[in-house]
């Protein structure tokens, strides 16, 4: 006589093109949600359930295995299989069915920030991951980075930034990333309590981060060509800007500006920190030289790899004063810390097979393509449009802040995900707008939503 349980409450329907395992997981699955079967109810046996189903042993058996991978049954030692607890959140109220309705829409993600991480080569990029194991693991942490990879990021300043590096003196380190690097320069070099400078309206987390290791941040506003050199007081001991892209607000420091802050810097001591952050993607003319072209002496040049290729990496790279680089050396020395050598290694074979360069020519035409589809929709409608021709966002400037908020939330009610000036402060707002990424999203995506985007700014732009 069998000693096996009642059938639970499965119906299978042989008719659907999903597959009867899958089936059958999700009406288990959705019987212990609902409280049907409960913590504790013991289960067939995969051969009994099978019989009574009229369906193979490997269907029951797949489905009960994924079950068990979820967490909803256990199995026990010469008992059988059981209800366990659902996860947490995953059970409703007792005697309550969920109401069935629609899963939401994800919203399309047009926040600035994001790279074009969907035209990466996925056979150039698992490549790549495959002949990054090939070394032997590290014995020893490399402080400055990996030599090949700072061999990597030397000819990448040079092809498309225009700066000539050596790395046999180690002026140029591997990071992880600018926020990790911010972090390095201000504990390891400028220490608690000096004051930095930084672009008003500006990146945030730089700023945090400056705060968190115990620098006083003072604000100097920028306008549409970028950081205001005349704004920034002489006590400072550092400035920090985005003179090739500003961010948010897009525009790039003209040659007359940039020398004026050279002088100033060398003048009373000043160290600067260029964020380059999206240097490369530049599409009407050349990118203006670096400040580290033309003060190597008083500039740190940041990069990164989040915005070519993707923050999965997590690495980036400095190049610094000899006295600051050692700096930051020693220290990390002293705590042990440094960026990994996994991304490193990757960033190495994308590279030494022409793969980082094809990645960044598509990348130059895909995203200005989307650039101009954006621009022009704009314009268009009678909307001005802030920002160089160059990197992944615009801003559409908007009359006050209930403007700014009112348009963010009907964005949010078609679907669409933008940012807004106001939280790139960090004291009162002065700068009004909504900034539109275009790599995170898809092109389909970005066509679909554009002329619903367009009317609703029009209409803010008029509200303002």
């Amino acid at each position: 006589m069998s000693t096996d349980p009642p059938a639970p409450p499965v119906t299978l329907d042989r008719q659907l093109e999903t597959p009867l395992a899958v089936q059958l997981a999700d009406a288990l699955r959705s019987a212990a949600a609902d409280g049907r079967l409960r913590s504790g109810d013991r289960l067939p046996s995969t051969r009994a359930l099978a019989t009574r189903l009229r369906v193979s042993r490997t269907v029951t058996a797949a489905a009960y295995e994924q079950l068990h991978a979820e967490g909803w049954i256990a199995g026990r030692h010469g008992s059988g299989t059981y209800i366990t607890t659902a996860p947490p959140g995953s059970l409703p109220e007792k005697g309550h069915r969920p109401r069935a309705s629609a899963p939401e829409r994800p919203l399309v993600d047009m926040t600035p920030g994001s790279p074009w991480a969907g035209g990466i080569d996925r056979a150039a990029w698992r490549r790549a991951w495959r002949a990054a194991a090939d070394p032997e693991p590290l014995l020893r942490p490399q402080r400055a980075g990996l030599p090949e990879y700072r061999e990597v990021i030397a000819e990448h300043l040079l092809r498309h930034r225009g700066l000539r590096v050596g790395t046999e003196d180690e002026t140029v380190l591997a990071t992880s990333g600018t926020t990790s690097a911010v972090f390095e320069l201000a504990s390891a070099v400028l220490g608690r309590g000096a004051t930095v400078a930084v672009e008003e309206p500006g990146y945030q987390r730089a700023v945090q981060t400056m705060r968190a290791a115990g620098l006083n941040v003072v604000q100097a506003p920028v306008d549409v060509e970028g950081f205001r050199v005349d704004s920034v007081p002489a006590s400072v001991r550092a400035v920090y800007c985005s003179p090739a892209h500003q961010y948010p607000l897009g525009g790039r420091m003209p040659a007359g500006r940039r020398v004026e802050l050279v002088e100033r810097a060398r003048r009373d001591g000043w160290l600067v920190i260029e964020d380059d952050y999206d240097g490369e993607l530049r599409y009407d003319v050349a990118p203006l030289p670096l400040l580290a072209a033309l003060a190597p002496d008083v500039v740190v040049h940041l990069g990164t790899t989040s915005k070519i290729l993707t923050p999965t990496l997590g690495t980036g790279w400095m190049v610094a004063p000899p006295s600051v680089a050692a700096a930051v050396l020693a220290q990390r020395d002293i705590t042990g810390m440094g960026p990994a050598a996994a991304g490193q290694r990757v960033l190495i074979e994308m590279a030494r097979h022409g793969d980082l360069g094809r990645h960044l020519r598509r990348l130059r035409r895909e995203l200005s393509d989307r650039r101009s589809l954006i621009v022009d929709a704009l314009q268009s409608a009678g909307l001005a449009v802030l920002g160089d021709d160059a990197g992944a966002h615009v801003v559409v400037p908007l009359a006050s802040g209930r403007a700014e908020k009112d348009a963010r939330l009907a964005a949010e009610g078609i679907g669409v995900r933008v940012d807004g000036l106001a939280r790139h402060h960090a004291g009162r707002a002065r700068w009004h707008g909504i900034a539109l990424g275009y790599a995170a999203c898809s092109r389909d995506e970005l066509i679909g939503v554009l002329p619903q985007l367009v009317d609703l700014l029009r209409r803010a732009h008029g509200d303002g």
